[in-house]
């Protein structure tokens, strides 16, 4: 059945209690992917999807699932079907997914994921599970205690095999894989092919029908995409910007790093924006009380990590903001197609800073599209909080940051308006070492001191080591006053550069 003529779901041939359920959702017509998938999974056969995220694949594999589930009745410890999924959120929200759909029948499921306890979950087992939604590595924890038991499953789903991949679970699921009845059928979905995903796929799946809505890692053309370039320091500013500038209903703003994810929280916090986060060091109840916050709008924008930038279905997101250009290009692809979801449209907007740029070239590789650059407001092309300079050539009010040649007390650097010695006309300057100690304990001394005095005040630091010593011929000859053209004889012993070259022929004698 081709997917033009599909234009409800009256003809995927689903029982009547789920059309009833997806009566009462609200769903009418099917996205490309569930045209096409649902009537193939029914028939038995194995599916190989690929489409950007936010195309309704959880419903594509749900649906007939629940379809297939209804004749029959699960035994316990012996899962019939069993979905894995990359993430916490991602396997929680498939099984609310399940619940909404198959709440007209009596069908079980079972969660296993990291963050709960043991207990709960054996328990859930113990009673029998028609549909077991697990991550790989909790999943493995429970078969290694005994507590599941894998020869009875009938439909295999791989969810996200990409982001499997990136994770580090493929290891994992070939190890689940052995454990599964060959006869089985196998639901195979992902955003994008690298080699070792289609290496799997085809290790996996037999004969599968091949799925493709969407070109691989292609944006959704529902969300506008633009690049602001900024300096380090003023993302966060640039950042703030952007909200008082846009008219954002959710947002979801990503970072690369956990410990930033912090650190933007307490600021936003500060400032007055209602933020939350969510990362993948975080409890579980503490993520899912996260996660509720912002869907139901007490918290208008989530801090994440690319935790949640797989398969998160929040249909309220207008904007996505990526704090951090992220160094993988995929990421960018999934973590945009948080907003613009089901039809509606949206924004996504990357802070860059000149860092970035071979970063950006290789999402700019990846979607075949040149993302747009934007400036912001009172913001110029490095995201300074002004215009640096006028078309008159005058400084921007903010005063330069000071470096460590820096020393006058307004930041100026050496060589500028004070001077080539750096100090200021009251003489409030400072020199670092040995000499600017000096002057600093003798200055109000040697305020009122003729200039030369105060020279050879500065050279006789230089020479106090020096084991030469003044002769008596040397003192007598050694004048009260210096004047500014003849060097006096208390500098004996010191270098010719105490004396600018000059240095007498009855010294140069007595040195000799």
């Amino acid at each position: 059945m081709s997917s033009d003529s599909q234009t409800s779901f009256e003809g995927l041939g689903l029982a009547p209690e789920i059309m009833a359920a997806i009566n009462d959702v609200g769903y009418t017509t099917p996205t490309p992917i569930q045209a096409q998938a649902i009537p193939a999974i029914i028939e038995g056969r194995d599916v190989l999807g690929i489409a950007q995220t936010g195309t309704g694949k959880t419903a594509s594999f749900t649906l007939p699932m629940i379809n297939r589930l209804m004749k029959g009745r699960a035994k316990a410890r012996m899962p019939r079907t069993l979905i894995l999924e990359p993430t916490r959120e991602l396997a929680a929200q498939v099984a609310e997914n399940f619940d909404l759909y198959g709440k007209k029948t009596r069908l079980t499921k079972a969660l296993l994921i990291g963050g709960v306890s043991f207990a709960d979950q054996e328990r859930a087992i113990e009673r029998g599970a028609d549909v077991l939604i697990a991550t790989p590595g909790r999943l493995l924890d429970h078969v290694e205690r005994g507590k599941v038991m894998l020869r009875g499953v009938e439909v295999l789903v791989i969810d996200e095999a990409d982001r499997m991949l990136d994770m580090g679970f493929i290891p994992d699921i070939e190890r689940i894989v052995k454990l599964l009845p060959f006869t089985r059928q196998t639901l195979f979905f992902s955003a994008t092919m690298p080699p070792e995903i289609t290496r799997l796929s085809e290790q996996f799946l037999q004969a599968p029908k091949r799925i493709e809505v969407a070109p691989p890692s292609s944006t959704n053309k529902n969300v506008s995409q633009a690049i602001i370039e900024v300096t380090p320091m003023r993302k966060r500013a640039a950042l703030r910007a952007l909200f008082d500038r846009e008219e954002v209903v959710n947002g979801i703003i990503f970072c690369n790093r956990k410990r930033d994810i912090g650190t933007l929280l307490e600021s936003l916090q500060r400032h007055g924006y209602p933020a939350v986060s969510l990362h993948g060091d975080m409890d579980q109840h503490i993520r899912l009380k996260m996660l509720e916050e912002f869907k139901s709008g007490s918290a208008k924008y989530l801090i994440a990590s690319d935790v949640a930038a797989r398969g998160l279905d929040i249909p309220n997101v207008s904007h996505v903001f990526n704090f951090d250009v992220p160094s993988h290009a995929e990421d960018y692809v999934h973590r945009i197609g948080r907003t613009g979801r089901a039809g509606r449209s949206g924004a996504a907007y990357m802070l860059a800073t000149r860092q970035d740029s071979k970063y950006i070239q290789a999402i700019e590789d990846l979607i075949k599209l040149e993302v747009p650059r934007e400036e912001l407001d009172d913001f110029d092309a490095v995201g300074s909080p002004e215009k640096r300079a006028d078309k008159s050539g005058g400084r921007s009010a903010k005063s330069p940051r000071r470096r460590r040649g820096d020393t006058t007390p307004n930041g100026q650097a050496l060589g500028d308006d004070a001077g080539s010695s750096g100090n200021s006309g009251n003489g409030e300057g400072r020199r670092r070492g040995l000499l600017g100690r000096d002057r600093r304990r003798s200055q109000n001394k040697s305020q009122d001191k003729p200039q030369e005095q105060r020279s050879e005040a500065k050279s006789a630091v230089r020479t106090a080591a020096k084991p030469e010593k003044p002769t008596s011929a040397a003192k007598a000859a050694t004048p009260k006053t210096a004047t500014a053209t003849k060097p006096t004889a208390s500098n004996k012993g010191q270098s010719a550069d105490a004396f600018g070259g000059n240095m007498p022929d009855f010294l140069k004698k007595q040195l000799k």
